[in-house]
This record gives structure tokens, sequence and C-alpha cells, in this order.
């Protein structure tokens, strides 16, 4: 039996956490939970590789998705420390050359705003998402990407945004980002396991395949790389190490009688920057801000500092709560799991010596998965879906095709846009398709020069609207990337 100085008894949690794996098809899933610096429960459930039947274990890598923003974050205050950055100073002071689409944002932006998600920008993830292009060349692309907000006007969750940050964090320590959280982070809290790359992973001995559910089964989807945008989520670690990180973040910056980084900036990235959207809005979770790489939220009359990642196949929650001293990091290999939320919140519950909230139910509820029949009172729904690694477009709806009456040729062509880059149309002999960043996207038409493209990555669908001539041959494609409020199409512009 585990107990705590609560005394409260975590009796029954492996047969909880298998019961989320059943409950919700998960594959594999690791737990840990910390209290007071004595790990109370550190375990592996299900499997990393469930066509060899290789089980979880503590030392199973997983990709940890956007909890690696908290490690960009604690680079920052690094140098913060060191009086070679300062958090309300103009990025333009330190990069000569930064520009983004708006002017006042290129002077005034500063790495606070960057960390907390306030410059205005909205996600624009298919700039990064499978790109083929560098850091740095990505970088450069800010200047085209149009503002859907005024500059520190509303918190939107951003990657590109943290990938400047990191990026502007190596060109200070002359090096790269990865290299300033390796030898500043990682090595002094023997973070040994943790990598910065899915390919990488797959050449240690213990790590876990992706995996998502498709057609009711379980099944194996490729590793996503994103060494690009690596400062927003490529890190891959196992429960050793973040329990070490979750030591380090309940110490306030301090391991083994030495001074990481100092408590005043742990405070700083500890302490609400900006009101923040949440997809946990209820009684229990009333009001939700934003850090320096943590959501800070009080759950249950308790202050709570987390935050969530997700990638293909992958999903985390890393949480603590600082002053009960209380930490918990929950890994998953399976795409968009719930899992990591449903676990970590259901062991709060029991260490904080509460009646357990039915999360399962509130969850089946958001999903769809449950009638409203089975809702025991409106207070206790939950207001925005989770989706913290993914563009914002609605899901795939079944398009009205109807017969194309124009000729395939007169769309094909090749179309860029100065900060998305280069797209293909092509005509097959399945009809149209739409290649962008090596995605083949197939296309569907539904009148008035109006395509239905499914994007199969997101599992979602999008419209291409053709601007035509006076021969009738395309010239431009408006493509409402983002359906977040105010975000203007994007403008692509046929070259051949």
């Amino acid at each position: 039996m585990t107990t705590t100085t609560f005394g409260t008894s975590l009796d029954g949690l492996d047969e909880f956490i298998t019961e989320q794996l059943h409950l919700w098809e998960g594959v594999g899933t690791a737990v840990a939970v910390i209290h007071k610096d004595e790990v109370i429960w550190q375990k592996g459930y299900g499997y990393r590789n469930l066509e060899s039947k290789l089980e979880v274990t503590p030392n199973t890598l997983f990709a940890i998705g956007s909890s690696t923003k908290a490690f960009t974050a604690a680079t920052a205050a690094l140098l913060v420390d060191e009086g070679m950055l300062d958090w309300d100073t103009p990025v333009k002071t330190y990069m000569e050359n930064f520009r983004m689409f708006d002017p006042v944002a290129t002077e005034r932006l500063t790495i606070r705003d960057m960390l907390c998600h306030r410059s205005g920008l909205p996600r624009h993830e298919l700039v990064w998402y499978n790109s083929p292009r560098t850091r740095e060349e990505l970088v450069r692309t800010l200047q085209y990407l149009e503002p859907n907000q005024d500059f520190r006007n509303k918190w939107q969750y951003q990657n590109l945004m943290y990938m400047t940050a990191g990026y502007l964090i190596g060109q200070l320590k002359e090096s790269s980002w990865e290299e300033v959280v390796q030898k500043s982070l990682l090595d002094p809290l023997g973070m040994d396991s943790s990598l910065f790359s899915v390919d990488e992973m797959q050449l240690q001995s213990d790590y876990a395949y992706p995996y998502m559910e498709q057609d009711g089964q379980r099944t194996r989807i490729p590793f996503r790389a994103i060494n690009a945008v690596g400062p927003a989520g490529s890190i891959n670690s196992n429960l050793v190490d973040m329990i070490a990180w979750l030591k380090f973040q309940l110490h306030s910056g301090q391991w083994k009688e030495k001074s990481l980084i100092s408590k005043e900036q742990m405070k700083v990235m500890h302490s609400p920057q900006m009101p923040s959207d949440s997809p946990f809005t209820s009684q229990e979770l009333p009001v939700s801000t934003y850090g320096l790489g943590w959501m800070i939220e009080p759950y249950r009359g308790h202050v709570m500092i987390h935050h969530g990642g997700a990638i293909d196949g992958f999903a985390s929650q890393v949480a603590f709560l600082p002053e009960e001293q209380i930490g918990i990091v929950v890994l998953s290999n399976t795409n968009g799991s719930v899992i990591p939320y449903t676990v970590a919140f259901h062991i709060m519950d029991r260490l904080l010596g509460l009646e357990p909230i039915n999360w399962i139910s509130r969850f089946k509820k958001l999903m769809g998965k449950e009638s409203a029949e089975t809702e025991d009172n409106p207070e206790n729904s939950l207001e925005v879906p989770i989706q913290p690694d993914t563009t914002t477009e609605e899901a795939i709806k079944e398009p009205h095709i109807i017969p194309c009456d124009r000729p395939y040729t007169a769309y094909a062509g090749i179309y860029t846009h100065p900060g998305y880059g280069e797209m293909s149309i092509q005509e097959t002999t399945d009809g149209l398709r739409a290649t962008f960043n090596a995605i083949e996207m197939p296309m569907a038409y539904t009148g008035n020069d109006t395509f239905s493209v499914e994007l199969i990555a997101f599992g979602l669908q999008i419209t291409f609207t053709f601007t035509m001539d006076q021969e009738h041959n395309s010239q431009s494609i408006s493509i409402p990337l983002l359906l977040e409020p105010g975000t203007k199409p994007i403008e692509f512009t046929r070259v051949s």
C-alpha cells in the first residue's frame, strides 16, 4: 500500500489506470507521483510496442510534446540570471533582422510576450508542420504571417513564437537551443535519457511507438520529427528523468544545494502573465492563466501549475501543486489521449483527500461519447475541447461533392505564399490532389470553384476557393487554414 502524509492511500490506482487504458483505447502509459522529494508512484502500464507486446517501463521514452515549452522558458530564465537577456527588452534589440507582420510587434515584442502567447499571432501551424525548412528559415517567415489580434490583446497558444524564443536563446549563447538545454538543465539534473529527436529516440533500447485509433483499431503511425520547431515541443523523456524535472520545479530552481535558476526567475515562470483559455473550465477549475511555459490554474482551491503536450501518437501531462509539494507526470503513446488528464486529476483528488470527480464522464460528454441524459448538472460540463498541439479547424464532415464544371487543368499548377511556401495542385486519375510540405491532400469539388480538401494528418476538412481569370484559369487560392476569430484566409498565388 502506498500512503502519504495526507493519510490518503493510492490503493486501487493500478486498477484505475488499467481501466483508463481500456476505456480510452490507449496503448500504453507511464505514471509517476512525488511528494516532498519522495517518489510514491512510478510505473508503466500497457505496451510501448503493441505488436511485439513489449511493456512500458519507468525508463520507456515518450515524446512529451508541448511539455517541452517549460524547458524553453527555463533556458530563457537562465539567460536572465546571467544578464544576457531581459524579459521586457524588445527581441529586436538582440536580433536586428527580426521582423513580424505587425510593425508594432516588430519593435515591441519581448521574450516575455513570446513565452506567454500574447504576440497577436494565431497558430499558423501548417507553416511548420512537416516543413523541410530550418529553424532560421521559419523565423524569417514570421514577417509574412498576419496576426488576427492586436499585439498583447489576447492569449493565443503559439508554437512558432516558442520556436523563435529558442532560436534567440541559441543565438545569444552562440550555440543552439538544444545545446543550451542539454548543458544547463539536462546534464545538471541527471536527465541522461532525455533526447531532442524522435530519430535519436529510436536508437535507444526502451522507447514507445506512436499509435492512434483508426476504424476501431489501435494503429501504429509514423514518428513525427519536429526538430525545426524543437523549442515548442521536441523533447523525448521518461518517468525517471521527468521526476527530476518535477523536483527541480518544486525546489524553485534549486538542485542538490546548487541554484541552477534563481528563485526570483522561477517565480516569474510560475506566476500568471496572461489570462488564458482552458479545456477544463468548470466549477473546480474556474479560471485559467498562463505563466512562462506553464498553465497556472486553481484546482479545487489548490494552486496547480501544469502543461500538457501532444504530437503525433503521443500525449503528456506534467503537473505540480507547489503548496502541497505534489508532482505528477503522465506519459502516453496514444494520439490525442485524455488519459494523462483523467489520471493526473484523479491522483490529485486522492492525494488532497477530496471526493474524486468523475472526470471520465466529463471527458466522454466533451467528446460526444455520452448522452446528455447522463449529465448530473450543468456546472459539471467542460467548455473547450482539448487540442493543445493542433490546428483549430473543425473536424472532417462529409462534403457535398458535385461534378466539376471546368477541366482540372484550369486549377492545376504551382502556388506560393511568402510565409507558407509552395503548394502543388496536380491532376490524378482520382481527380485533383494538393501537395504541401510533402503532405498529400485529396480534393473534392463542391461548386463555385471551391474544393473540399481532406487534411488527413489533422483529421480535418478545409476548403480551397480558386480565383479565376478571364480565360477561366486559376490565379490564386484562398484557404482558411485557421478558423480562429478574425483570421484572414491564406492567399496562395499561382506561379506556373
